[in-house]
């Protein structure tokens, strides 16, 4: 080859490498070097909740696989809204990410009337990290050992009995409102600032029953203040095999399975996410993460993203009836 020609090769060589495409500033060719940085984590509640201690937990497993830090940020408010509307406008590259529940995910969207996010279209669902149980439990003043004889005994005397709940629109009063509507009993909602003055009046006898952790439920099961008569779930829990579900008292459709799981901003890439799953997952099975969710009363629901939204799915419309039956209205 001349000295010319080899010339307009090296010009053509500069040329087309000039030409070949570039990452943008800040992107990722993918998840092979994911993560290359610290992760943040959004929990929309306050320090030392459920969904900041499933966080933290979380992030330390995080931490330990990939040797980057997942800083925590409590963002609270208007029951997790705030902090959950945030992440959903946060990057969608995977280092952005949230501890949601039930409560801010499922519910909010019928339950407020002017909601910050879309969960299912503003949000990627990660993983499904646990599952509460719920249980009923009645004072034992109550002449009902079972929720045939709870039921029976509302509709003799209608209005008589009551219930305790931590709020209009939380949890444990949705799941009151899912057993009347099953049942048809017409029971009176006595409605509390927080679950722990909500128990304290059921165990007390100032309210006849509740809907709560089962692990809060059990506790005062076991030394006689309360009897605990179903659980809420599916199938029967593993902490109290003994007791029956809803579903198998009678109450036939009656599910109801509050969960927590870590999301993400729409629109993060697929890998990503499948690693984080993937993490999430096996963190899951972690001897000592099993141990610490038990100890809380969790059971651990590791699956795959696509099982997280088809969850989320399902509890938004099985919320958005129960609002709608309930005529509960929001303020937001």
């Amino acid at each position: 080859m001349t000295i010319a020609g080899m010339k307009s090769a090296l010009l053509a060589g500069l040329l087309l490498a000039g030409a070949a495409p570039a990452w943008p500033q800040g992107a990722k060719p993918g998840a092979s070097d994911y993560p290359s940085k610290p992760l943040r984590m959004i929990v929309p509640f306050a320090p030392g909740g459920p969904n900041d201690i499933l966080g933290r937990m979380v992030g330390q497993k995080l931490h330990e696989l990939w040797g980057q830090p997942v800083v925590v940020e409590n963002r609270g408010g208007l029951g997790g809204t705030i902090g959950m509307a945030a992440a959903a406008k946060s990057p969608a590259d995977g280092y952005h990410i949230a501890m949601g529940g039930s409560s801010n995910l499922a519910v909010a969207p019928s339950l407020y009337q002017r909601l910050a996010y879309d969960s299912a279209r503003d949000l990627t669902m990660v993983a499904n990290v646990a599952h509460v149980p719920y249980a009923l439990g009645v004072n034992p003043v109550v002449p009902a050992r079972n929720v045939r004889e709870l039921i029976a005994v509302a509709k003799r005397k209608p209005g008589l009995l009551n219930y305790a709940s931590s709020g209009v629109g939380s949890m444990s009063a949705l799941a009151a409102e899912l057993l009347k509507s099953l049942s048809g009993a017409e029971i009176v909602h006595v409605p509390y600032k927080g679950t722990a003055p909500a128990l304290t009046d059921v165990v007390s006898g100032q309210v006849d029953m509740m809907l709560a952790d089962l692990s809060l439920v059990q506790r005062y099961a076991e030394i006689g203040k309360l009897r605990m008569i179903a659980v809420t779930g599916s199938r029967r829990s593993g902490a109290a095999p003994g007791v029956p579900t809803m579903t198998e008292s009678g109450l036939k459709g009656y599910v109801i399975e509050p969960w927590f799981g870590v999301v993400g901003p729409a629109g993060i890439p697929r890998d990503i996410v499948e690693k984080l799953n993937a993490a999430i997952v096996g963190a899951l099975k972690a001897a000592d993460i099993m141990q610490r969710l038990k100890a809380l009363g969790y059971e651990p629901r590791p699956g795959t993203p696509e099982q997280f939204a088809a969850t989320l799915r399902n509890d938004i419309q099985l919320y958005a009836d129960i609002v709608k039956r309930a005529g509960i209205s929001g303020s937001l």
